[in-house]
C-alpha cells in the first residue's frame, strides 16, 4: 500500500526545504564564526561575514539561474511536443508521441501539466501495467517533485566541488521515483507495477519527471521494493 498523497506531498516540500537549508546552514556557520571572532579579530570576523554574504548571493544566483533554465527548457520541450504529438482522446492532459520505444514522462507546468506516452508504450503494456505507469507519472505532478529536483540541482550547480551536494542530488532523484511508485501503489498491485517498470526500463525508456535526472540504480531500487527478491 502506498503512502497517502498528502503525506508524500509534504515529504516533497520537506526535501526542498532541506536542499535550501543545506546551503544556508553553511552561511549561518560563517556568520556565527565571524560574529564570534569579531571582538578579538575585527578584520578576520569581517572577512568571514563578507564570505557569508558572497556565498548567499552565489546560492541565490544559482537558484534563480537554474529555475530560469528549467522554465526555458520546458517551454522549448512543450513547443516540440505540440509538433510531434497528438492529444489522447481518452485521457485528459495526455499527449501521444508516435514513437516505437516505450516512453512515459510528465512535463510540469502548473495547471497545464501534461503526461506524455509513446505509441510503443501503449502497444507494449497491458492495460493494468499502463495504468500503473500513468499513476506513477501523475504522482510526480501532484506531489510537485519537479520543485524538489530543481532545488537540489541548484545546490549542486552552486557547489559542484562539494561531494555532499552531488550525493544529495542523486539520492533525492531516486527518492522521488520511490515516492511516485508509492502513489501508484495506492491503486496498483506491486507485481503489476514491477512488471511495468521492468518492461519500460528494458527498452531504456525515460520514465521520470525530469528525463535523465535519476541515476541508473533507480530502476534496481524500485524493483527491489516491489518484489520479494527484486528483479534482475
Amino acid at each position: 500500500m502506498g503512502v497517502d498523497p498528502a503525506v508524500a506531498a509534504i515529504a516533497a516540500v520537506v526535501l526542498a526545504v532541506v536542499a535550501l537549508a543545506g546551503g544556508f546552514s553553511m552561511i549561518g556557520a560563517l556568520v556565527g564564526a565571524g560574529i564570534a571572532l569579531a571582538p578579538a579579530h575585527l578584520l578576520g570576523g569581517g572577512i568571514l561575514i563578507g564570505i557569508a554574504v558572497g556565498l548567499t548571493g552565489h546560492l541565490l544566483g544559482h537558484l534563480a539561474a537554474t529555475v530560469a533554465s528549467v522554465v526555458r527548457s520546458r517551454s522549448r520541450h512543450r513547443t516540440l511536443l505540440d509538433l510531434l504529438t497528438s492529444p489522447d482522446p481518452s485521457r485528459p492532459q495526455t499527449l501521444i508521441l508516435d514513437a516505437p520505444t516505450p516512453v512515459a514522462y510528465c512535463l510540469p507546468a502548473g495547471f497545464s501539466s501534461i503526461t506524455v506516452l509513446s505509441r510503443g508504450l501503449l502497444d507494449r503494456l497491458a492495460p493494468p501495467e499502463l495504468a500503473a505507469v500513468i499513476a506513477h507519472e501523475r504522482a510526480h505532478l501532484t506531489q510537485r517533485h519537479d520543485i524538489v529536483l530543481v532545488a537540489f540541482r541548484a545546490w549542486h550547480s552552486a557547489l559542484p566541488w562539494f561531494p555532499i551536494a552531488a550525493r544529495a542530488a542523486d539520492e533525492v532523484a531516486v527518492l522521488v521515483e520511490l515516492l511516485a511508485d508509492d502513489g501508484a501503489r495506492r491503486t496498483t498491485p506491486d507485481d503489476v507495477l514491477a512488471r511495468a517498470i521492468a518492461t519500460v526500463s528494458s527498452a531504456q525508456a525515460t520514465n521520470f519527471v525530469d528525463p535523465g535526472s535519476a541515476p541508473p540504480r533507480a530502476t534496481r531500487d524500485r524493483l527491489a521494493r516491489l518484489t520479494p527478491a527484486g528483479v534482475e
